[in-house]
């Protein structure tokens, strides 16, 4: 799962390689009376106008949570082993304050936000929970860039990576490397197991809390089995099949990504249940736009911009949509040059620049590209119309829906045309 589902694209050029690990940037430090330097309380909103005040910089605001809470957690750590808190925890925590866009989390709070969550309570708990996903997808982005063996994140070295570049010198590429990869595994478990407690620990009231934990719940089931159809994917050949790609594709980002993260901020707010399913529709169709545009990505992106290696589908071999849909055209048009590229290069770790182009000619020629881009479109106009179907507060509503257009990654003029289409049946209903 590239999860930004998705890869999880760096919100600034980020520097190159990534140095020793340095001083949290959140949070004013104090001493606690027993000797440990620790962050003084972030406050949450008091009101209304303090809610509002964070609706300029929601990921500023996730941030500082995260920064209040990972300074404890580190501190807390480093009690357990100074060894373990200084190398690992502090990976982990580094790694989740530089992370991406803040995409899941911002989603929950305009989420909240839309269903007219202003109170202090709602506003407090969103941004807790905001930061208890973006913990979440350090987990998800960590195990991930193991399994798929990525040297590069955010456009810096993967987790795995520098920690073997740390040790390389005393024991050699081989056994630091697969030190690294044990070492990541250990830092993503440790990730989840934050975000759990940061969940935990977020106070709600008991109808609402029943809510919001089944969807955490939830939520974690599928991203796992999301990942695990990916990885099963690329040696069983009955994945290749286009529902088997569409199902996974929903599991391991439109509903992790998108679907989960509107349904915990609707429910932190205390939205209604058709409120909820039209939130859900909505995120679900612009979440399966976003698997899919990151297929694109993948294969046609600049690695400036997505912040990963151009391919890294193509050299795992991995069922994804754009290339189910240049398989099965080749094959009805019994393109067997076509079919031979695809077989030669998909699943090699070897894969070349060259390689890389033969593959993204036949997606071309096979119109798999101009097919994935205009399902991409389908899907954000359809998501837009579940989405404009929902009564919600204009406070929230206005700012949600562009988030969700632009998480979609359609064109410009697919807003347009969902618009335009509203207009024509206003008016043949006036009409009647």
């Amino acid at each position: 799962m590239r999860p930004g589902h998705a890869k999880d694209h760096p919100a600034t050029a980020p520097p190159g390689a990534a140095g020793p690990v340095g001083p949290l940037p959140y949070g004013a430090v104090a001493d606690d009376g027993e000797g440990h330097r620790v962050r003084e309380t972030v406050p949450l909103p008091a009101g209304p106008a303090e809610v509002r005040h964070i609706d300029a910089d929601v990921p500023g605001a996730v941030g500082r949570v995260l920064g209040q809470v990972l300074a404890e957690r580190l501190r807390r750590a480093v009690l357990t082993d100074p060894l373990f808190g200084g190398e690992l925890a502090e990976r982990v925590a580094h790694f989740t304050l530089q992370g991406g866009k803040r995409t899941r989390a911002r989603l929950l709070w305009w989420a909240c936000r839309a269903c007219a969550g202003r109170d202090a309570a709602s506003a407090g708990a969103a941004l807790r929970i905001g930061a208890a996903l973006e913990l979440l997808q350090t987990c998800a982005l960590v195990h991930d860039d193991v399994m798929d063996r990525a040297v590069l994140r955010r456009g810096r070295p993967s987790l795995h990576t520098d920690l073997a570049h740390r040790y390389a010198d005393r024991v050699g590429p081989e056994r630091a490397g697969r030190f690294g990869q044990s070492a990541a595994v250990l830092a993503g478990d440790l990730a989840l197991a934050w975000a759990d407690d940061l969940m935990a620990e977020t106070p709600l009231a008991p109808g609402t809390g029943e809510v919001v934990r089944r969807l955490w719940s939830d939520m974690r089931t599928e991203m796992v089995a999301g990942q695990y159809l990916d990885v099963q994917g690329q040696v069983a050949a009955e994945a290749r099949s286009l529902p088997r790609v569409l199902r996974a594709a929903c599991l391991k980002s439109a509903l992790y990504s998108v679907e989960r993260p509107l349904a915990l901020g609707a429910a932190v707010a205390g939205a209604d249940r058709v409120t909820l399913r039209r939130l859900g529709d909505a995120g679900r169709c612009v979440g399966m736009a976003f698997q899919l545009r990151d297929d694109l990505d993948d294969v046609f992106g600049d690695p400036r911009v997505t912040g990963g290696v151009c391919g890294d589908d193509i050299r795992e071999g991995k069922p994804t949509y754009l290339v189910a849909v240049a398989r099965a055209r080749a094959e009805a048009a019994g393109d067997g040059a076509a079919l031979a590229v695809l077989d030669r290069w998909l699943g090699d770790p070897a894969l070349t620049g060259r390689g890389l182009e033969e593959v993204r000619d036949v997606l071309v020629a096979t119109g798999a590209r101009a097919t994935v881009e205009a399902e991409v479109d389908r899907l954000a106009a359809r998501g837009l119309r579940h989405f404009d179907g929902a009564v919600l507060d204009l406070e929230g509503a206005g700012p949600l829906r562009d988030l969700l257009l632009a998480t979609a990654g359609a064109r410009p003029e697919t807003d347009a045309a969902v618009h335009r289409a509203a207009r024509a049946r206003g008016g043949a209903e006036g009409d009647r």
